[in-house]
């Protein structure tokens, strides 16, 4: 699994700038770097990123990349060699199954002045948890998982490397906006039946908790305590990512009952929602969390750096 490199790429006026260690390069700068590129702007935190096609992200250029899987040594270890030298490396795309990740970190680590001064983010997704019998209906990061999941896997090696895995809930923000997966996944009424919890995290969040990540030695430094840094927070760590809230998709469904084409007529998913309730005997909504059957606790995520989500709720 490699990057490759198009020779022809280049950011203007940061020549100069790569010949010192950046603090961090974002491989990959899709939906989240939208809501990261400005706060690292904000912060003051230097940062390069790359895209498959060289395109201006949030208002700044990228590196052109294409993702390479079976490009040979000598050119794998070319394109690593064109990447900027940083402290963290943000994995934004999915690594999957054994030897990716081990492959990645140690290319760009060979090419960069070796492993021990690079730390590596990979960013995942909470869908491998499904259930923790000791404490049903609630899961949290240490809950058992979906070992053989292909993601997880990889998440595994790196985790075993020294790096770092942020298992983010579902996304919304910007140019993703929840309502719009009503009609997607919820086509009948035996599919509302089936939709118990939902689980969200705003991308702005998800900034913040990245940026937090890579600033816990500062952060540490600058509280006097003992209990932050890279160390503790980063290294071999898995987060599991969410605002808080745990969403009953019944209740998402009826506070969107006027989302239709002229709002006047409730959709049929909320109608169907108040059928099912009186079918049901659920007398009011939100569910109780056991009737959701799988709840996410994140609150050691926010606890441990120190922060509060600041786009929580959906804006309800």
């Amino acid at each position: 699994m490699v990057l490759k490199v198009y020779q022809g790429s280049h950011i203007p006026g940061t020549t100069e700038a790569m010949e010192e260690a950046l603090d961090i390069l974002i491989l990959g700068a899709g939906w989240t770097a939208t809501f990261l590129i400005p706060l690292l702007r904000d912060r003051d935190i230097s940062f390069a990123a790359t895209t498959s096609d060289g395109r201006n992200v949030a208002g700044s250029p990228t590196l052109k990349w294409r993702f390479d899987p079976a490009a040979p040594d000598p050119e794998q270890t070319k394109a690593f060699t064109f990447l900027p030298r940083a402290r963290h490396v943000l994995i934004t795309f999915p690594l999957k199954g054994k030897g990716q990740s081990e492959l990645l970190t140690k290319a760009y680590a060979r090419t960069h002045g070796g492993s021990g001064d690079i730390r590596f983010i990979q960013l995942g997704s909470t869908g491998i948890w499904q259930s923790d019998a000791d404490q049903k209906p609630w899961l949290d990061r240490h809950s058992p998982y979906k070992t053989d999941d292909q993601r997880a896997v990889a998440e595994d090696e790196l985790l075993g490397l020294g790096g770092c895995v942020l298992n983010l809930a579902g996304l919304w923000g910007g140019e993703r906006d929840i309502k719009h997966w009503v009609d997607r996944v919820a086509t009948t009424k035996d599919a509302v039946r089936a939709k118990t919890s939902v689980h969200m995290v705003h991308g702005t969040d998800v900034a913040r908790v990245i940026a937090e990540v890579i600033q816990t030695e500062k952060t540490a430094r600058e509280g006097g305590g003992e209990d932050g840094g890279w160390d503790n927070v980063g290294k071999g760590q898995r987060w599991m990512v969410t605002d808080g809230f745990v969403y009953d998709w019944w209740s998402l469904f009826a506070s969107w009952s006027d989302i239709g084409e002229d709002g006047s007529e409730p959709i049929k998913q909320a109608k169907w929602v108040f059928e099912l309730m009186s079918e049901d005997g659920v007398r009011a909504l939100p569910r109780s969390m056991e009737a959701l059957g799988r709840c996410y606790d994140s609150r050691e995520l926010w606890q441990t750096l120190k922060i509060t989500p600041l786009k929580a709720g959906l804006g309800l």
